[in-house]
């Protein structure tokens, strides 16, 4: 029988459940990520359901404040329910209340919910939500198996994709992991030329020194470059959750194009990804195949030509508190 959520009991035991029960929830569930964002200005609680004293589900929620008085909450990659659907359906009831309890006692007017879970399809219990309009979290994405020997890894892979990493290996690109000081200087130089160029929204210095300092010496974050003839061409921050590799952000410089460092970057990182165990490499967003006018198009071709599993998550859900707060809040997000 599953008890009523409680305060998570500790840290330690909900990212261990995590990790050893659910590895395939995505990153935004773990305690290290939840903190980052805390450190960013987020707020936020947690709780976990439990069977005979184990748990078995939770969630934790952020809290973000958009206006004077006035809060949304957010629940990405989750809540985490058991594989029991009448489980599920008692645990997402509870949830439920406990949020709506929270809401009810907050010093703030909690305009909704925002729920973002890497669900296929909605569960017929998640009931009262409405769709977004917009994603906090890319409800598309590619996976490649990493379980499979090398040879097969790249036997999936589109030709194209081979051909490059191939040609990279020949040009002598090389591969570096670098989590320093410096680093950080030569990832946002490549990083702020991407964003510069396809004219995409971005993160600032402070988030990324925040990151590196909270997730660095965990290994829950690494940074990786491809370097040609002494330069650095391209690079990727990988973070590490459950039994996957995610590729959360990346650069790369317009110089020296034809050495294809970009395709040898991603091989080697999903290899020492595999190494590590790891059973997947997360592209972390694709736009849908035929829509060719999406801003991150040209991304997503690049990240095709590594073949792997597309996955389609059901759209971002809210559930509104306050009517009044939450058109707000949508017109500030439409602004």
């Amino acid at each position: 029988m599953i008890q009523q959520p409680e305060a998570t009991r500790s840290i330690s035991e909900w990212d261990r459940f995590l990790a050893e029960q659910r590895p395939d929830i995505g990153h935004k569930q773990y305690s290290w990520w939840i903190d980052f964002l805390k450190r960013r200005g987020w707020s936020g609680f947690g709780f976990a359901a439990s069977d005979d004293g184990v748990i078995c589900g939770g969630a934790n929620v952020l809290v973000k404040t958009f206006a004077p008085g006035k809060c949304f909450y957010y629940l990405p990659h989750g809540p985490v329910l058991p594989e029991d659907p009448a489980d599920a359906a008692d645990l997402f009831e509870a949830m439920m209340q406990y949020i709506d309890d929270q809401q009810k006692n907050s010093s703030s007017v909690v305009s909704h919910l925002c729920l973002e879970p890497r669900w296929s399809s909605q569960p017929d219990f998640v009931k009262g939500f409405q769709p977004s309009g917009h994603w906090h979290e890319p409800r598309n994405t590619l996976c490649v198996d990493l379980t499979m020997p090398e040879d097969a890894i790249l036997s999936q892979m589109k030709t194209k994709g081979r051909y490059n990493i191939r040609l990279a290996r020949r040009h002598d690109v090389s591969i570096v992991q670098d989590n320093s000081a410096a680093a950080i200087d030569d990832f946002m130089r490549l990083y702020q030329g991407t964003v510069d160029r396809k004219n995409i929204s971005q993160h600032s210095r402070e988030y990324f020194d925040i990151l590196a300092a909270n997730l660095f010496d965990s290994g829950h974050a690494k940074l990786f470059f491809a370097e040609y003839q002494g330069i650095r061409l391209a690079t990727v921050l990988i973070l590490f959750a459950g039994d996957t590799a995610t590729y959360k952000y990346g650069g790369t410089q317009l110089s020296h194009r034809n050495v294809m460092a970009p395709y040898l970057l991603h091989f080697e990182v999903m290899l020492h990804a595999k190494a590590l165990g790891y059973r997947w490499y997360d592209f972390y967003g694709v736009s849908p195949i035929d829509a060719v006018d999406d801003e991150w198009a040209d991304f997503s071709s690049f990240k095709r030509k590594f073949g792997g599993h597309e996955l389609s998550f059901i759209p971002s859900l809210d559930f509104v508190f306050d009517r009044d707060a939450y058109q707000e809040y949508r017109s500030r997000k439409a602004s």
